[in-house]
């Protein structure tokens, strides 16, 4: 048997009513003397009693105040914790977000459109960041403007001016990521309820910013022949209000397409006839595989109709949380958006970006960073042609991250991504880039991690039960 003492007469008591919930945090305990008397203890007993409680993380002592109810730490008495309500969560969401960002080993990952190790400039970033550290100092440690670094304004304003987009550094503003400049221009452009178009199809997490905005949203499909369906978009905007348009024109994400110039100029104007403003997303046009960097939207903009944005977590590193947003007229309600949504990006990051810049380290990281992606891309789509089924159709990328795959209409696509799941080899599902069902026989492959040998034999064994598939 345990041995008992004489303070559990006591102790007892006040466990049980600390467990209930009968004494809160913060709530005073009878004293010493008041304790001594009621039990009829001697003072070293009482004593010895509130020390267990205290060495059980019950109750504190405050000198000269006496003992009080302490506050329940992680782990301490779980009988008491308040049971909360299970949380809700949109499965949905869980499982797209899953699809687009789960990772596995290095050779088996296909969906994360993300630069991989092969592709990060560790040396570089590193190197750099060690230097803004020594040279900035505790300056990294308060907040930089709201709006962005002027320097850095500067940089990205003319670094665009050279590939003939005109921005005034005054009115871009820098974000934690082209996300958040996506959901400022939303916010800026658009209110809830209003009509958005989409080029379609469209990557997961636009699809979601749209949809916590409450928006609207009309898909124009995406083509290899012209980059965007111009007559689709038309017929869209003249029977509907649609406010706005978020489009990818270089290298479109999952499909790899370039717009060509002929169709950026037919879509602005049809834009500008119907008062669209046009939100481009430029975050791909750095990785272009031709000789060029490919024509923006904007850079054909007379009216002020077109906000652009970018990130350089694309070209750099993911978790170089670091992107812009040229607002234009819309500057005024996306600069307070912006502060809405966070006082400032971080210093760090925009030193490390301001510097790369200035001394001309991004640009030949780029050219190094293009070619490897290229080699990687070409080397995917030849495996992909060789071993998968002779009526898949795999679009030949132009730049950026991805190649667009179709598989035949005969083939069982749940056995098919439950093969793949099985052999650890990760995939996008097509149903992940639309509102509708209309790419279930899609997928996306990203090749922005190394391709290994042992990554070919899975993807040829993929491709071989591609074939045992099809129905």
């Amino acid at each position: 048997m345990m041995k008992s003492y004489k303070y559990e007469v006591f102790t007892k008591g006040i466990e049980e009513q600390i467990r209930k919930g009968a004494l809160r945090a913060k709530d005073r305990l009878p004293s010493v003397r008041e304790i001594k008397e009621r039990y009829n203890l001697s003072t070293s007993s009482v004593q010895s009693g509130f020390e267990s409680l205290m060495i059980k993380g019950l109750i504190e002592s405050h000198p000269r105040s006496g003992y009080f109810v302490a506050e329940m730490k992680e782990g301490c008495i779980s009988e008491i914790k308040t049971k909360l309500s299970p949380v809700v969560r949109d499965e949905v969401f869980m499982k797209n977000m899953m699809l687009t960002s789960k990772q596995t080993s290095e050779a088996t990952s296909f969906n994360n459109a993300v630069p991989g190790d092969l592709l990060i400039p560790q040396k570089l970033i590193l190197r750099t960041m060690q230097e803004v550290i020594r040279e900035k100092g505790a300056s990294l440690l308060r907040y930089y403007p709201s709006n962005g670094l002027e320097p850095l304004r500067k940089q990205i304003a003319q670094r665009m001016g050279i590939y003939g987009c005109t921005l005034n550094p005054e009115e871009l503003i820098i974000t934690d990521g082209a996300l958040q400049a996506l959901t400022i221009a939303l916010s800026s452009a658009t209110k809830a309820g209003d009509v958005v178009a989409v080029d379609s199809p469209c990557v997961f997490s636009v699809l979601e910013v749209i949809t916590n905005l409450g928006l609207k949203v009309i898909e124009v499909p995406a083509n290899d022949h012209n980059g965007f369906d111009l007559k689709y978009f038309q017929k869209a905007c003249a029977e509907n209000n649609v406010r706005a348009l978020v489009v990818t024109p270089n290298f479109h994400n999952p499909t790899g397409i370039m717009m060509s110039d002929e169709t950026q100029k037919e879509l602005l104007r049809i834009a500008e006839a119907h008062q669209v403003c046009i939100i481009e997303n430029d975050i791909y046009s750095d990785l272009y595989f031709g000789e060029e960097r490919p024509s923006s939207i904007k850079s054909f903009d007379k009216k002020g109709l077109v906000m652009i944005y970018s990130s350089f977590s694309k070209t750099l590193a993911p978790g170089i949380r670091l992107g812009w947003l040229y607002a234009g007229h819309h500057y005024s309600r996306a600069e307070r958006t912006k502060f809405v949504l966070g006082r400032t990006v971080s210093p760090i990051y925009q030193e490390l970006v301001l510097r790369l810049l200035q001394e001309k380290r991004y640009e030949r990281h780029l050219r190094s960073f293009r070619k490897k992606l290229h080699q990687q891309a070409v080397q995917l789509l030849d495996v992909l042609r060789e071993y998968f089924p002779q009526d898949s159709y795999f679009l030949q990328p132009q730049g950026g991250y991805s190649i667009w795959g179709q598989m035949p209409k005969n083939m069982n696509m749940q056995k098919f991504y439950q093969y793949c799941d099985d052999h650890k080899v990760l995939f996008t599902p097509g149903d992940t880039f639309s509102l509708t069902d209309q790419y279930s026989h899609h997928f996306r492959i990203v090749f922005a991690e190394r391709i290994t040998p042992e990554s070919i034999i899975l993807l040829e064994k993929i491709g071989k039960k591609a074939h045992d598939l099809l129905i």
